[in-house]
């Protein structure tokens, strides 16, 4: 079974991207140890194409060589935090409204949809609470609703991130014990993460 990992930096986490097959040292390092571990039996083939600072639009562009040429068996999408970011840190110059991150996750999905026959994990943005990203929580509240509308339609899997987050921590007063800036996950925040993809993902694997 072919596994596709696809996305931003969050995903890219430091891989080597002469070797897609490298898991770099995010999410999808811990998801894939944990998916082999529970299918001792099973052959998988896991594939990390995630490129840090992709936007929407730039994942797109990219989805034919980075996806669709591979033909997975279950393609997993985290994408859009650097939409809302960059509206902030580049203004005008690289501005994403949300109609335009519909669009563009949409079609995302449409083709994966049409020219694959892969399940679809879609796994939706977050921000955790940090000083420096209370504005991005903000642009991110009319982000969420468009990305569930996009997985009830689409999505074989839905992994709702930042609830899942909420609810971690409130049982971890540290404030800082899943990332140091409110966006990229250390390493407690990447095994979470991967422990919720696993989790998630695991009704297809049985099939």
């Amino acid at each position: 079974m072919k596994i596709l990992f696809q996305g931003d930096s969050i995903t890219d986490a430091g891989r080597d991207h002469r070797n897609y097959h490298d898991m770099g040292r995010g999410y999808p390092k811990y998801a894939s140890e944990l998916i082999k571990e529970n299918h001792p039996d099973c052959d998988f083939e896991f594939i990390n194409f995630g490129i840090s600072g992709n936007r929407t639009s730039q994942l797109f562009d990219r989805l034919y060589k980075d996806c669709i040429e591979f033909q997975p068996d279950v393609v997993s999408v985290l994408i859009g935090i650097n939409d809302i970011w960059h509206r902030h840190d580049f203004g005008s110059k690289i501005l994403t409204t949300d109609k335009q991150i519909e669009t563009n996750y949409r079609a995302i999905l449409e083709r994966l949809k049409n020219e694959t026959n892969a399940k679809i994990v879609m796994i939706a943005p977050y921000v955790l609470d940090h000083p420096s990203k209370d504005y991005l929580r903000e642009d991110l509240k009319t982000v969420r609703p468009i990305v569930r509308a996009l997985a009830e339609e689409f999505a074989d899997v839905f992994i709702p991130l930042d609830d899942l987050f909420a609810e971690a921590v409130k049982c971890q007063p540290e404030p800082l014990y899943y990332s140091d800036d409110g966006v990229h996950p250390n390493e407690n925040g990447s095994r979470f993460i991967g422990e919720c993809y696993a989790k998630a993902v695991e009704p297809l694997l049985a099939k």
